[in-house]
């Protein structure tokens, strides 16, 4: 994804099986919400496979400039 800011924040209560993101990526611009959901979920197919529940937010840098 070549992701310039990733957080990662585990909401499970501390068995570690649920996460929520937040993924900054140039990749992401002009694209959907869900194109970009997809495209961090191939990237993370596997890691995903192992949890429980995963959130993720994806943000090109500009529209995370204009969150912070």
């Amino acid at each position: 994804l070549s992701a310039s800011f990733v957080h990662l924040k585990d909401t499970s209560g501390g068995c570690g099986q649920m996460f929520e993101a937040i993924i900054v990526s140039p990749a992401f611009k002009g694209k959907t919400t869900l194109m970009r959901h997809r495209a961090a979920n191939a990237a993370l197919k596997e890691e995903i496979a192992a949890v429980h529940a995963w959130s993720q937010k994806c943000f090109t840098e500009e529209e995370w400039e204009r969150r912070k």
